[in-house]
């Protein structure tokens, strides 16, 4: 009996000596919590010249701190809004347009078109029974070196005094219209630039221009460009982008007021 009692002690003993630290409190003391959010600068987000609205919103970034520098953690950031916002037309806001942020200068973003989409109750609202739906997407690529993936989407209606309830288009005529589709889309896309091609898809011009063609194979109707995808885009030019940024840069020059610099520990001891 006396042997498993020291036996038992032993074990306590070295239970004691494995959690040395317990008795010792932390290692280094507690760290200074310091808000993250006082790091940080506001700045603004700027659409191009192709858009009423000009300036977007603003975003946060973290301020130049050694080798981190703040422009490079906003340039490639992409901001989603609505094309109602960016036009200030109520009647667009089943579009949402991609902004990327190509160059920073001051305290502005300077944003160029990245994408479009349609929002889902937009497209949800369009499909319906009874008819049919066609659909067609190409790779395109614009005069000024941008490649793109189109995205159409139509649907038949019906004729004119037509008393039966359904329009179906037979497989051979939506094969037609999804080459027309195609051709139009491409046609369009590579005879402009991208800013050329973004006013287009506003007024929804290349839906209207297919509807027309399409009209002897099968009438049809909600004929919309629903997305827009930027697959590859030309090595960064600063005087491209000064371009669609003309007018806003020539109205409010970029004053870069420069930031507060710490002074060093050191420095300071040594005067």
């Amino acid at each position: 009996g006396t042997k498993i009692a020291s036996d038992g002690l032993k074990g306590a003993k070295m239970a004691v000596g494995k959690n040395k630290r317990i008795s010792k409190g932390k290692k280094g003391g507690k760290k200074k919590l310091v808000d993250p959010f006082s790091k940080k600068d506001w700045y603004d987000v700027k659409a191009p010249s192709m858009f009423t609205t000009r300036t977007v919103g603003k975003t946060l970034v973290t301020r130049s701190a050694g080798t981190k520098i703040a422009s490079d953690g906003l340039k490639g950031r992409v901001f989603e809004t609505c094309l109602a916002d960016l036009n200030k037309d109520e009647d667009q806001a089943y579009r949402k347009i991609k902004l990327r942020c190509e160059d920073v200068q001051g305290r502005f973003c300077l944003t160029n078109f990245w994408g479009m989409d349609f929002t889902t109750d937009k497209l949800r609202a369009l499909v319906r029974k009874w008819q049919t739906l066609i659909e067609a997407h190409v790779d395109v690529k614009t005069t000024d070196g941008y490649s793109l993936r189109l995205f159409c989407i139509s649907f038949t209606k019906k004729k004119q005094g037509q008393v039966k309830r359904t329009c179906y288009a037979q497989s051979a005529q939506v094969r037609k219209i999804r080459a027309k589709m195609m051709e139009i889309m491409q046609r369009e896309a590579s005879s402009c630039d991208l800013k050329d091609l973004v006013l287009k898809f506003i007024p929804e011009s290349i839906g209207k221009e297919i509807e027309k063609a399409c009209a002897g194979i099968y009438p049809l109707q909600s004929t919309h460009i629903r997305k827009a995808k930027i697959l590859k885009s030309p090595k960064f030019d600063a005087t491209k982008l000064m371009e669609v940024h003309s007018d806003y840069a020539a109205t409010e020059k970029f004053i870069d007021v420069g930031e507060k610099v710490e002074e060093p520990a050191e420095v300071a001891d040594e005067a």
